[in-house]
Formats: C-alpha cells, sequence, structure tokens
C-alpha cells in the first residue's frame, strides 16, 4: 500500500514531473515531429502527452519509467489523431525503417481513446499497465530493441551500427518481443472485452 501523500512528497513529485519534461522534451518533441507534418498537430500532441503525464504521475502509484512511459503515450497520441484525420497510413508510425514493414514485427496496440469516456479510460490505464508489466517480463536484449525501435524511433540498422550486433539479431530480437507482448495482451483485450 502507498503511503498517503503529504506536501512533502507532493513537492517532490512536482520537482521530479519538471525534471522529467525538461530532460525528455526535446527527444519527444523530434520524436513526434518525425511522424507529424502540421507542427501545430505536433505541439498539441506533445502538450497532451504532458499533460497525462502529470495526471498519471499524481497517482498512488507513480510511473516508473517515465522516459519509456512518454514515448508510448507520445505514440497512442499519434496512433490516435491518425485515425481520427487518416490522413497518413499508420505504417509510417510503427516502421522507421523498411527493414521491418512485415507485420511479425509491429505490436499494432489498440488503445481506446483518453477522451471516450471512464470505461475507456480504465480500459487504456488497464491495457498501459500490462504492456509495462509485458515489457518488464522480456529479457533485457529483447526489451531494450523493442522500446529503442517502438517507442524512440530507432532504426534497425542505427542500432546493429551502434551496438555491433547483426540486423538478423536485432530484428529477431524485435520479433520474439513482439510475440511475447502479443500474447500477453490478449488475455487484456479478451478481459476487457475490446
Amino acid at each position: 500500500m502507498e503511503p498517503p501523500l503529504t506536501p512533502d512528497t507532493t513537492n517532490q513529485r512536482d520537482n521530479d514531473i519538471t525534471a522529467t519534461v525538461m530532460r525528455e522534451r526535446t527527444r519527444l518533441v523530434n520524436f513526434i515531429r518525425r511522424r507529424i507534418r502540421d507542427p501545430n498537430d505536433a505541439e498539441d500532441i506533445l502538450q497532451d502527452v504532458f499533460h497525462e503525464f502529470v495526471q498519471a504521475y499524481r497517482l498512488p502509484a507513480p510511473i516508473e519509467q517515465a522516459s519509456a512511459w512518454l514515448f508510448r503515450a507520445a505514440r497512442n497520441r499519434i496512433i490516435d489523431r491518425f485515425r481520427k484525420k487518416k490522413e497518413e497510413p499508420l505504417t509510417d508510425l510503427s516502421s522507421a525503417d523498411d527493414d521491418d514493414a512485415s507485420h511479425e514485427y509491429r505490436l499494432d496496440l489498440a488503445l481506446p481513446a483518453h477522451d471516450a469516456g471512464p470505461e475507456a479510460l480504465y480500459a487504456r490505464t488497464m491495457l498501459l499497465k500490462a504492456l509495462q508489466d509485458a515489457l518488464d517480463e522480456l529479457p533485457p536484449d529483447q526489451r531494450e530493441v523493442f522500446i529503442a525501435h517502438e517507442l524512440e524511433g530507432r532504426t534497425f540498422k542505427d542500432m546493429a551500427m551502434d551496438s555491433g550486433i547483426a540486423l538478423n539479431t536485432l530484428l529477431a530480437r524485435k520479433r520474439y518481443a513482439v510475440l511475447h507482448l502479443r500474447a500477453r495482451l490478449q488475455s487484456i483485450y479478451d478481459e476487457l472485452d475490446l
């Protein structure tokens, strides 16, 4: 059980929020702008993500991996925006290069809209929690590749050059990660009847 919030813990959480926003803003802006043409839409998404982050961070159980959470939230907002506007194909969102255009390398997480009412917000929260738990279950090498590609937007070619790990090895790690995440999240989708 979480300890009750005191003015000191509230101030510390506010300081943590500010530090995280300052640290991640530039990377997050670049991530969003690579996927959204209109600068105003990109700024709207950024503000929505930060607003959602502040709300989520102030819940009794704070966010453990703030950076990963922010990029996941941004990606989900971008997907939501594309679903509404239908102006660009969704494959541009999950694929930073052509090496992984195949379905087996994409998670394609379908989240209820954040503003679709309390039941949808509950389902969204449960799915995001299940995703975080499933990510934590992955072997570190699979988790790192998945986060770098899906959340940070890095290409497999760049990761291979930086790490010295063969491209096919990175692709296999991502594929195993996606298969595990799909299997774990399917039960949540079934439970929530989505």
